[in-house]
Formats: structure tokens, C-alpha cells, sequence
């Protein structure tokens, strides 16, 4: 299989688990009071980031992928470190004195969306020379996960992001862009993210953010008008393909992305490729032919039970680049990326109960029911 490269953020999550006989609740306040003392089962600790998630994802999946990522010469990053020693994917993790290890403690109450408290650490001093050249040799694919949560990714502009970009194409090498929530009142929610993905774009082969993330970022008055629509609910259960889904995608393909993979919550996936996919890196081999124009949404797969969706899609899109690697179609690559997410969504972290790629396609073939 061609060799891939998962960079960017890293940290490790934290997350309390509420004990089974918890009801459902409607509002994260029922349960959150000041002064209450709730009862937990034992926590839920496991790496988390885009290159743990994503990166591990590929790798449980099939893929010969290798890690980048930041951390600090702390308890944090000596657990990160451990955690990708027992999957063999310690080598391209970088450890630097003086950093802290970015963490997450991730409230995942039954019955309401998640809630994240972050701390970027080591995340916020990556700018992309920690990508070195022998990192690079022979590889067909680059993904970078979650510039929102990197300040030198995002600063001035983008610069270092377009230009980390930049040098993955101009070595032949497709590449992927994910991106992160942002937290409006930070640094990162009052940077110019048309600004950003203007300049970022058009050096991305793939580019895979949730409707939210990038509504936010290219459409803040819809995303408003949206968010108190939903009202206390999911906003991606009130989204209209052609009139809100669609309508980002194109604008992606407009500031120059090859395409667009729409991640959609519940409901599923959208696809939007340009006519100008021949241009995607010679090293991934892409039969553009398959790929030009290629639209389509993809329904999520139903499951017997959601315990968290944390990770969930970046599990989609790790099933999405493996297939690439292995020069599977869009159709099929996207319907593993639907049913791999499903998949994540029926554990606490992101890759423990994920199977390998031939046995997810399996479980489809037989008949793996989706949402109506």
C-alpha cells in the first residue's frame, strides 16, 4: 500500500464516564450545578487530536502511515507516548522541554452534544519544519488535522499552513485538511478564516471539516441563524442539502480545494469534487476519471448504541483516506468512511472497537442497514 503522513494535533482526553443507570438529560445543566457531587464510573483516558485519532484510525484500518505530532517532556506526553508505543507509531512524535501536553477533558453526558475543555500546549509552537524531509520519502498522502487548535498555524494569515501545504504538492504528494471546532471568544475565533482557507485551498487535494467547523468559518450569519433554529438541538438535523449543505461544499471549490468532504453529524456525508481532480499528487496515482465532478451524500449506517461520538470523525476520515491508498472509488470510499464513523460511535475513544478495512466492508455487503 502507498505510504501516508498524519500530522498536527495531538493531545490526550479525558473523559468522565457517567454510570449506565444515568438518565438522558436535555440540557448539560440538569446534571452541572455548582455544589453537586455526582458519582462517576472510572474515567475514559485515551489519546486524542487529529493525528491520534485520524493517524491510529488509518493505521487499525490497514494503512502504512506514520505520526507527527507535538508534545512536552511531561506526564501527559510520557502517557501519548505510550499509548502510540503499543501501536508501533511512536517514531514521528516530537517531545520538547519547557511545552506543556495539550489535554482535553470531554463531557459526554447521555442525551446531550459533547462539551470540550482544551488546552493547545505543544499544539500552539508547530509550524511545519518539524515535518522533515526523510519524514517525507515515498509518500503519497499528507493530512494535517486541526489548524483551529494551532496558533502557528493560524497566524499571520496562515502563512505556515499554506506554505507546509504548498510543499507537500510541489513534492507530488496529495493532501487532506481537516479542521477543528472554534471557540469564538479565542484567539483562533477572531482570526480571518476566509483569509486562511484562501490561501490554504487550493494546495488541498481533500478537504474534510464538519458543516459546523466551516460554516462557522465562511458563513457566520447562516451559522447564527442556524444555531438558534436548532435551538437546544443538533444543527446538522435541520440542514438542507441544496440550500445549506451544497452551497458551503461549492464554496471550498470556488477558493480553490480539489474537493470537499462535508461531514454531517448524524444524518451522514456529503461529497463535492471539482472537474480538476487530474491535478491531485502524482504520488497517490488517482484515477481521475472516478473522481471529476463526483457529488454525492452519504447516509450514516445505524447502530445498536451510541456511547460517544468523540472521534468519530476523524475515524470516517481515516476510513476515507485508507480506501484512497488503496485506489478504491469515491462511492466506496465514502460509504466506508460512513460506516467506520458509525462504527467509533459504539465506544468511549476513537479506534478500540474499530475492524480492519476488508471487515468493514463485509459487515456493508451483508446488508448493514443506513438511516432513512
Amino acid at each position: 500500500m502507498k505510504k501516508a503522513v498524519v500530522a498536527g494535533h495531538i493531545c490526550i482526553d479525558i473523559t468522565p464516564v457517567f454510570p449506565e443507570n444515568t438518565g438522558k438529560v436535555k440540557e448539560l445543566s440538569e446534571i452541572l450545578k455548582p455544589g453537586k457531587l455526582i458519582h462517576m464510573s472510572a474515567p475514559d483516558v485515551h489519546t486524542g487530536g487529529a493525528v491520534a485519532n485520524t493517524g491510529l484510525g488509518m493505521k487499525r484500518l490497514g494503512a502504512d502511515v506514520r505520526l507527527m505530532g507535538k508534545v512536552g517532556n511531561d506526564a501527559f506526553g510520557g502517557m501519548i507516548r505510550h499509548i502510540l508505543e503499543e501501536h508501533g507509531a511512536e517514531d514521528g512524535l516530537i517531545a520538547e522541554d519547557g511545552e506543556s501536553t495539550s489535554y482535553s477533558v470531554v463531557i459526554a453526558a447521555p442525551g446531550v452534544d459533547r462539551v470540550f475543555l482544551h488546552c493547545p500546549g505543544a499544539n500552539d509552537s508547530f509550524d511545519g519544519t518539524e515535518i522533515t524531509e526523510d519524514a517525507l520519502e515515498d509518500v503519497a498522502l499528507f493530512h494535517f488535522g486541526y489548524p483551529t487548535l494551532m496558533r502557528k498555524m493560524f497566524e499571520e494569515g496562515g502563512r505556515n499552513l499554506t506554505g507546509m501545504l504548498r510543499r507537500m504538492k510541489e513534492k507530488g504528494i496529495a493532501t487532506s485538511l481537516d479542521m477543528a471546532a472554534v471557540d469564538p471568544d479565542s484567539e483562533a475565533g477572531k482570526a480571518d478564516w476566509k483569509e486562511i482557507l484562501s490561501g490554504a485551498l487550493p494546495f488541498v487535494d481533500f478537504f474534510v471539516p464538519s458543516f459546523e467547523e466551516l460554516c462557522f468559518m465562511l458563513d457566520r450569519q447562516r451559522y447564527d441563524t442556524l444555531l438558534a433554529r436548532a435551538g437546544s438541538g443538533d444543527m446538522t438535523g435541520i440542514l438542507s442539502i441544496e440550500d445549506d449543505i451544497r452551497p458551503l461544499a461549492e464554496k471550498c471549490i470556488e477558493l480553490g480545494a480539489g474537493s470537499v468532504l462535508l461531514k454531517c453529524g448524524a444524518p451522514g456525508m456529503f461529497y463535492l469534487a471539482s472537474d480538476r481532480m487530474d491535478k491531485t499528487g502524482k504520488r497517490l496515482g488517482l484515477d481521475a476519471g472516478k473522481w471529476n465532478g463526483f457529488c454525492s451524500f452519504e447516509k450514516s449506517f445505524k447502530i445498536e448504541r451510541v456511547l460517544s461520538g468523540t472521534g468519530a470523525g476523524d475515524i470516517s476520515i481515516a476510513a476515507f483516506l485508507t480506501s484512497l491508498l488503496e485506489g478504491t472509488g469515491p462511492a466506496e470510499a465514502l460509504e466506508n468512511a460512513a460506516a467506520a464513523g458509525a462504527l467509533c460511535c459504539m465506544s468511549y475513544d476513537a479506534i478500540s472497537g474499530l475492524p480492519g478495512l476488508p471487515e468493514i466492508r463485509k459487515k456493508i455487503e451483508e446488508g448493514w442497514e443506513k438511516i432513512r
